[in-house]
């Protein structure tokens, strides 16, 4: 079992007894043992009772909790609580806006039991007469409910991917001669999934679904006609579409691309497209270029493959380094040096940009001007002791609610580079948003504008900006727009980056790791730059060390003798 999971258990445990009004300090000495837990840089799995007594924030009762937890899957305590609490009760417990105190007041106040009934009084305007309740608070509660029925049934890219591939390598265990891909909206690369297809070029369905049905991976298999469908353990659905080896090809261009961009290339087809030997023939039938999975959708690059002038696309070892992560000096779980010897020595990079948040994030431990001098004379240690690598003195910024940045000038000149980014005060108009963005991008310290929305991808839509007046402003102000790798973000969206690239603002795919496996985030990022037409040319963190120096030293303000 991963921290994180034993985390979130103690984290339900601590929600529910808050619920229930069990003993605010017991409710306080769990969640902190879930932060810590969650904070902790090697796993607990497998540790005795005594190792666990000796983790700070834990102690002899919350580690025999750990270690039934650990044995059995659950914990006594929680299993009781929950046998009190309606299941409905326990899911309103994750929407965001609304903590324990709040549930307890819909739930035995309202009598209110369910997500459902609980959108319908929002509906109904029912909310507003429950003590701490208002119009305000019942419109988010609504609007939060409302994206989380949207969501339902789709998955973000990251969650998906590493089963569908598992189940197409089953389906190539029992097919071994035949044609067989993915296609869809996981081989377009989308943010976001709700059906995985796989094409196979066979037509002896019986036999691939007999093997199926015995599938460890594949779930509620049934066979209809030339499709077998199922899900995977997660419940996203699946489509296996069984078709002659000679219609593969058309079948699998036809069952990739959106709708849109399939009717516009067969639109270009004269005299039928017949039985194609490869999808590069069906694009050279159309006039096109042959165009990557990641760009089928709609009418995006058609002009560019019309006139051959595709890009080639940015793949993950383009990347030479990797800017905006944290380390222990503020939110991070690995130290300053942990981080950067492993991208050194695993990821095979040449620098590391550290991004701690700034002194506003004080809930992310955010730096003191203090502790801002204290980190970069440990990158300066490090930098003399760590030979063949460079850490770059770096901070994310909060941009604070008048477009300001965090720190005094005579600081921030200290940085080699600044990530500019809103934490705070995130419900604002499109206007607000965008005048806020666009001071902090005038700022002339800001080197890169990190998540422009601050969206997380089937949880928070973001606040809405004028993305052509904010690019625009990147441009004129030579500053770098992030593509947040982050597989819960990744903004820079993929649909404004391709005008972000016409204006020639460059891009940078971020992981905004908080731990050295949040590196590897950066393979995300650069699948969503593929999508919106990416080229390593315009990726800053595909410079090597000397040329990103360079850009550094150019974008700094001179420092008046």
């Amino acid at each position: 079992m991963e921290n994180k999971t034993i985390a979130r258990t103690l984290r339900l445990l601590s929600q529910l007894m808050e619920l229930h009004e069990v003993n605010p300090f017991k409710i306080k000495s769990i969640a902190n043992a879930a932060f810590k837990v969650d904070k902790l840089p090697f796993p607990i799995a497998g540790k005795s009772v005594e190792e666990l007594e000796k983790i700070d924030g834990i102690g002899k009762s919350l580690a025999a909790k750990i270690a039934e937890l650990l044995e059995t899957g659950t914990m006594t305590e929680l299993q009781d609580i929950l046998a009190q609490t309606p299941e409905g009760v326990v899911e309103m417990m994750g929407i965001k806006g609304i903590g324990a105190k709040k549930v307890a007041i819909i739930w035995k106040d309202l009598g209110i039991e369910n997500v459902g009934e609980l959108y319908y009084a929002c509906n109904e305007n029912r909310l507003i007469e429950a003590k701490g309740f208002g119009l305000k608070t019942q419109e988010e509660i609504k609007n939060v409910i409302e994206f989380r029925m949207a969501g339902n049934g789709k998955f973000l890219y990251a969650q998906v991917e590493a089963e569908a591939y598992q189940l197409l390598e089953e389906i190539k265990g029992i097919f071994p001669e035949a044609l067989k891909h993915v296609a869809g909206e996981v081989r377009r690369r989308c943010e976001i999934i709700s059906e995985l297809v796989i094409v196979v070029g066979s037509l002896n369905q019986q036999i691939a679904y007999d093997a199926l049905a015995k599938s460890q991976i594949l779930k509620n298999v049934t066979l209809n006609g030339d499709h077998i469908g199922g899900e995977l353990s997660n419940g996203l659905l699946v489509d296996i579409i069984c078709v002659d080896k000679s219609e593969y090809y058309k079948e699998l261009f036809i069952n990739t691309g959106s709708d849109e961009h399939v009717a516009l290339v067969m639109d270009r087809i004269t005299g039928g497209l017949e039985q194609p030997e490869s999808e590069e023939l069906i694009y050279h039938k159309a006039g096109l270029q042959w165009m990557p999975s990641e760009l089928r959708e709609g009418q995006n690059f058609m002009e560019q493959a019309e006139s051959n002038t595709l890009p080639t696309l940015i793949v993950l070892n383009d990347l030479k380094g990797t800017l905006h992560n944290h380390s222990t000096w503020s939110d991070g779980v690995n130290t300053l040096e942990e981080m950067a010897l492993y991208c050194r020595d695993v990821l095979k990079l040449e620098y590391l940009g550290m991004c701690d948040h700034s002194k506003s994030a004080f809930y992310a431990k955010g730096l003191s001007i203090e502790r801002v001098l204290q980190q970069q004379e440990e990158i300066d240690h490090l930098n003399k002791k760590l030979s063949g690598f460079h850490i770059f003195k770096g901070i994310e910024s909060d941009i604070l609610n008048d477009g300001s940045l965090d720190y005094p000038e005579e600081i921030l000149q200290r940085f080699d580079f600044i990530v500019a980014s809103v934490h705070s005060n995130l419900k604002m108009s499109e206007a607000k948003a965008t005048e806020r963005l666009i001071k902090a991008i005038e700022n002339p310290y800001t080197t890169i504008l990190g998540h422009p929305t601050g969206r997380l991808l089937l949880s928070r839509k973001g606040y809405d900006i004028d993305y052509v007046k904010v690019i625009d402003a990147c441009a004129a102000n030579n500053v770098v727009i992030e593509i947040n790798a982050n597989p819960v973000r990744l903004d820079l969206d993929w649909r404004w980056q391709s005008y972000a690239l016409s204006k020639g603002v460059k891009l940078s795919i971020n992981p905004d790791a908080h731990r050295i496996s949040g590196f590897h985030d950066m393979k995300f990022g650069v699948l969503a730059g593929r999508k919106g037409g990416l080229y390593k040319e315009m990726c800053l963190n595909a410079l090597s060390l000397d040329e990103i120096k360079k850009v550094f030293e150019f974008k700094k303000p001179k420092v008046k003798a």
